[in-house]
């Protein structure tokens, strides 16, 4: 199969008979979607490129702390740094792993139009040191890059994905001995660091015609030393607890807080609907993502951080909300600054 401009996937996917989420040759929530009018959706389309509210974009520059490749070389294991949205590098046994890695200035099939990053990455591609592994949840735009895929498979070992979204990769030229699909809570062991594809309620498509022909997951990720989750794209469902129960408690959530509306919360959780999920899963850290990259909704862009701060207030939960590029240790972080405010 040929990729387009951008990677938008046009042709035919692989099928999925024997997973228990794919129907009439599309994936499913656990969940069913409410009923939308084709009027409803246009409004929300319409409002979304006509009637942006004011402050969805910051009238100042973000601060970015820059990285080198010396200083994920020499930083402790159980380091994380976030590079914008919800594109982190953990390091995990002494090797890194990179999670919906997006480099590109624009989170569109096309860099002339399209969400405009808010910031720079804090690393270049070439400078990333060699990634054992990356976590891909699903293959929306603002988290699977083609650009970045491209340049980034020579110094990848294992690319994890949901079911479809590693086909994706093959297409673009990843080598398939490199690329591992699983279904909901199928698990993969690499190098001692177990991951397991968890539910998510959430949809595909990067193209008019493969709505939901890829499954989108989240992750639970363990190594002898910490268990972390991450979220991916999603909207609140009862799934959290049973993640908890199944492979928690968590040290740490990165828990996607962001691009959040009441008429799309069946997708993407509103913020309390996220210190809800972070409560269910029985994580001790929450560490926020998905938001202070893109303007993808119609709120704020610092208001995602104002919200799940002032709840985490409220529940006496721990959330660190360190700036782009900061290092965090996932096993004893720091709360972090209000640094949206400066």
């Amino acid at each position: 199969m040929r990729a387009s401009l951008g990677g938008t996937l046009r042709p035919t996917l692989p099928k999925y008979p024997d997973s228990a989420h794919f129907r009439g040759e599309r994936f499913r929530n656990g969940v069913s979607r409410a009923p939308m009018s084709w009027r409803q959706g246009l409004a929300i389309w319409r409002d979304f490129i006509f009637n942006k509210p004011s402050g969805t974009e910051p009238e100042h520059a973000i601060p970015v702390q820059k990285l080198t490749r010396s200083d994920l070389l020499a930083a402790a294991n159980n380091s994380v740094w976030r590079l914008g949205h919800s594109s982190l590098v953990l390091k995990l046994n002494g090797a890194f792993w990179l999670t919906d890695p997006v480099f590109s200035m624009r989170a569109s099939p096309v860099q002339w139009l399209g969400p405009k990053r808010f910031h720079a990455p804090p690393i270049s591609i070439e400078e990333l040191p060699p990634i054992k592994v990356v976590v891909l949840s699903h293959n929306h735009y603002d988290h699977l890059d083609h650009a970045a895929i491209q340049q980034l498979q020579h110094k990848v070992e294992h690319f994890i994905t949901p079911l479809g979204v590693g086909a994706t990769l093959v297409r673009w030229g990843v080598p398939p001995g490199k690329v591992r699909e699983l279904d909901w809570w199928q698990q993969v062991t690499i190098d001692g660091v177990a991951a397991t594809a968890t539910p998510a309620q959430h949809f595909s498509g990067r193209g008019l015609s493969d709505g939901n022909r890829t499954l989108w997951c989240s992750w639970a990720l363990q190594s002898a030393e910490c268990k972390l989750f991450f979220s991916g794209d999603t909207g609140y469902f009862d799934g959290f607890r049973e993640i908890g129960q199944r492979l928690g408690p968590f040290d740490m959530a990165f828990m996607e807080t962001g691009a959040y509306n009441p008429r799309w919360q069946y997708v993407h959780m509103l913020p309390a609907q996220t210190m809800q999920a972070f409560l269910d899963l029985g994580a001790n850290w929450l560490y926020p993502i998905h938001n202070g990259t893109f303007d993808l909704s119609m709120h704020t862009w610092e208001d995602p951080f104002e919200q799940i701060t002032q709840l985490a207030r409220e529940h006496s939960a721990s959330v660190t909300t360190p700036q782009m590029g900061q290092a965090v240790d996932m096993l004893a972080p720091d709360a972090g600054g209000a640094w949206w405010r400066a």
